[in-house]
């Protein structure tokens, strides 16, 4: 293709790029995903691959170019960046470009190994590198850097000022939005983080603008969208991390589907377009227990919190062995849980809605009422509506959790997990019928959704077809 064809082409990607604008914001409105990955590729945005960079050089130019864009990177490719960094760092210790490469890529390195201690070191290089060029010398990528950190240590509000900082000077720096997106999403502004989807599409169609698409749409309830943007993401994924990454959250889908089977083969096959993806194997690991293959799904738990003992890991296998009668087993996984949350604690991680959930089911109900209550003042989330609700009624509160569990499904976003909370606090207010449309609701929805919940949702549906008395209104 001549200089004079790319030019007409490139017009031609913008035009249509400008025409989808506005396409996503609409709630009942379509993601022109396909329209977008054409006109990134004719662009020329997503050219880069390891052909064209010497070999040794290809694993670093991988791994910095995708964290720098908010991607997943190879394990072998990131351990080859930091290496590169530091050394680089050693021989020019006042390059503050390096010092903001080396923070993003010990914060990817926290993603994907769960080791705590590299999220003070993120912090360390990414300030290294703002006091040789500062915020207001212009260092944005360095700001980007310490936006996705504070997201990562789920100081929401945090990343949303470094962000909004960023954008405010350079509005056309794409990087700025997954930081955004992922703030503005977990503290519940969820106009604000469709704007900046849209935003992000407009500006840089690519694998971080797809992906976060799809959750948004997901968030609304339009699954068959999120669906298409992640198939397109798969299209688009420069690296087997990132295939795995887009097959994983298609599985998500599938799961959230009730369609066990189908998560199970999205799940196994982003195992093996990376078997260090350790999302994917807790994924399989709770598919393979909701098919039955119980020793198989301890296998898969079993290696995965070994490998990488988040929180939410060492939960779902405590609860497995609960299921199974194995309590002893289990009061183990939870002592482990506690002991993690405080390791992650001091890194400067909170992870208060995943611990409120543990101490709602598991340990103090009034513990887990005012950790969540401290939360949802944070950030308006629904995750966290659903979670102080589900507290609150397991503290006896029905009437003050009512309002959290509806405002739960206030932007559609149907989960059989929200269904059976909210089920549950109406059961114990007597609303019988209502109680019985959200509990069946979380059973089709999916049959297995929680190997301790599931049964119970079942169970409270008996009781109500059994009991006696007058439905309220």
């Amino acid at each position: 293709m001549d200089s004079s064809e790319t030019s007409e082409t490139s017009k031609t990607c913008e035009t249509e790029t400008r025409r989808s604008a506005g396409r996503f914001g609409g709630r009942k409105a379509a993601v022109a995903v396909a329209v977008l990955v054409v006109a990134a590729v004719a662009g020329g945005l997503l050219t880069l691959g390891p052909d064209d960079v010497p070999p040794s050089a290809a694993p670093v130019i991988r791994a910095d170019t995708v964290t720098g864009a908010g991607a997943p990177a190879a394990a072998g490719d990131l351990s080859a960046l930091i290496d590169e960094r530091q050394k680089a760092l050693r021989e020019h210790p006042d390059d503050d470009a390096s010092w903001t490469v080396l923070g993003t890529a010990y914060l990817e390195q926290a993603r994907r190994t769960a080791d705590p201690s590299y999220y003070p070191k993120s912090e360390q290089a990414l300030g290294r590198s703002l006091k040789l060029r500062s915020a207001a010398g212009g260092n944005y990528a360095a700001m980007v850097g310490m936006g996705a950190l504070a997201n990562a240590r789920h100081d929401f509000a945090g990343a949303r000022k470094w962000g909004e900082r960023v954008r405010a000077a350079e509005p056309l720096r794409w990087t700025v939005y997954p930081v955004l997106i992922d703030a503005y999403t977990q503290l519940g502004a969820y106009d604000d983080a469709t704007a900046a989807v849209q935003r992000l599409l407009d500006l840089r169609p690519g694998l971080p603008a797809f992906t976060r698409a799809a959750y948004e749409l997901e968030m609304h309830g339009r699954t068959g969208e999120a669906k298409s943007a992640l198939e397109q993401a798969v299209g688009v994924a420069g690296s087997p991390a990132e295939t795995s990454f887009c097959l994983h959250r298609i599985g998500e889908l599938a799961w959230e589907r009730g369609d066990v089977r189908g998560a199970l083969r999205s799940y196994e096959a982003a195992l093996r377009a990376d078997p260090d993806s350790h999302p994917a194997l807790a994924a399989r690991a709770r598919a393979r227990a909701a098919l039955g293959d119980t020793e198989a799904a301890l296998r898969d738990y079993r290696e995965v919190t070994g490998r990488v003992p988040l929180p939410e890991y060492v939960l779902a296998l405590g609860e497995l062995y609960e299921s199974l009668g194995r309590g002893a087993e289990a009061r183990e996984q939870y002592e482990v849980l506690r002991a993690e949350v405080k390791l992650f604690a001091a890194a400067g991680v909170s992870d208060d809605l995943t611990l409120g959930l543990f101490e709602a089911d598991h340990g103090d109900p009034k513990a887990a009422v005012r950790t969540l209550q401290d939360e949802w003042r944070r950030r308006k989330s629904v995750l966290v509506a659903d979670a102080l609700g589900w507290a609150l009624h397991r503290a006896g509160r029905d009437a003050e959790a009512l309002p959290y569990a509806r405002k739960a499904a206030g932007i559609g976003w149907r989960g059989a997990s929200f269904s059976y909370h909210r089920g549950e606090i109406e059961r114990a207010l007597g609303m019988r019928a209502a109680a019985r449309a959200h509990l069946g609701e979380a059973l089709k929805l999916n049959a297995h959704f929680s190997p301790l919940q599931a049964p119970a949702a079942r169970k409270a549906l008996d009781a109500l077809d059994k009991g006696k008395g007058q439905d309220e209104a």
